[in-house]
């Protein structure tokens, strides 16, 4: 029976941000029956957090050697400038195989381990240029939640380690048992889009602003062909007018929102009614069976019957 249970090792370096730090353990503890989590230190000794408290793990760097999963959280990136000694050597000890996961700026431990070159990867969007001047060799997607590379998984910062701890478990055991865990925890099962809505924009200047009224109205109107021309005819602007706005105040383009808006209709209704997949395609606007699962395969990774089959409310 122990030998089923997956092992994670979250490695807590100096300066570690105790929300992400937390965040396997969160997770993973639920299922005690499937995933063992324990902490640990390069050095075993403690460690002091980015707040006013020391972090003192039960276990050193021997823990590594039978990880499973090895997790790494944000911490002091000032410690790159001194090598990082203990940790290289900690490092050293995971075996081959061990599935790697970065949290926010964890990535900059995989990066300067050169265990991401040649690889995808993904960090705190405010970072990601920083990542790439010091990580040439790695490609830096600055936009997404979370990159799946197989035995290596990177996610962006704070709450995206969440939404990669929950892929991990899907990953491993299904979308029955991430969304059950996701529902108590009290979080979503999955978000849509990726961290460029959370760059920061600038925020439009008053009396610019004027595309809600029709954010709104076409949430009400899904089922229609809903061009960019409709939607800023319906506004009173330009096209070229509209895009501008809407891209300011919505963090995406129209024509992307609108599938986003699409799908998430989809996904509820997948959810909460027996609704053919051709009649909720016809009425959120994709048209055909064929379209919808094109874009619900392309924004989560799943088709609508499987989706239903893992996410249908009961009562």
């Amino acid at each position: 029976m122990q030998s089923s249970i997956h092992r994670l090792v979250v490695l807590a370096l100096d300066g570690v941000y105790p929300f992400e730090l937390g965040i396997a353990h969160r997770v993973f503890d639920e299922m005690p029956d499937r995933y063992e989590v324990v902490t640990c230190t390069p050095d075993g000794r403690p460690v002091r957090s980015s707040s006013d408290f020391r972090v003192a793990p039960d276990h050193g760097p021997e823990a590594l050697e039978r990880a499973d999963t090895v997790v790494i959280p944000p911490f002091d990136l000032r410690l790159l400038n001194d090598g990082l000694p203990a940790t290289a050597t900690a490092l050293a000890r995971i075996r081959p195989g061990a599935r790697l996961v970065s949290l926010c700026t964890g990535a900059f431990l995989l990066g300067a381990a050169g265990l991401l070159d040649g690889r995808p990867a993904t960090t705190h969007w405010a970072l990601a240029d920083t990542f790439r001047r010091m990580f040439p060799r790695v490609t830096v997607d600055p936009d997404v939640l979370f990159i799946d590379d197989g035995d290596v998984l990177t996610s962006a910062g704070a709450v995206a380690g969440v939404d990669l701890c929950l892929h991990l478990v899907r990953r491993d055991h299904g979308s029955e048992l991430a969304n059950s865990i996701a529902r108590r925890c009290v979080i979503p099962p999955w978000r849509e889009g990726g961290q460029a809505q959370y760059i920061e924009q600038p925020v439009p200047a008053a009396g610019t602003s004027g595309t809600a009224a029709t954010r709104e109205w076409a949430l009400a109107h899904l089922d229609r062909p809903l061009t960019l021309a409709d939607l800023a005819a319906h506004a009173g602007m330009s096209s070229r007018t509209f895009a501008r706005r809407f891209t300011d105040e919505a963090g995406v383009s129209p024509g992307r929102w609108v599938v986003q808006q699409r799908v998430h209709q989809a996904r509820r209704l997948l959810e909460t009614t027996d609704l053919s997949v051709e009649r909720i395609a016809h009425d959120v606007g994709f048209g055909s069976a064929v379209s919808l699962r094109q874009h619900l395969n392309a924004l989560i990774g799943v088709a609508p019957l499987a989706y239903r089959r893992a996410f249908r409310t009961t009562a």
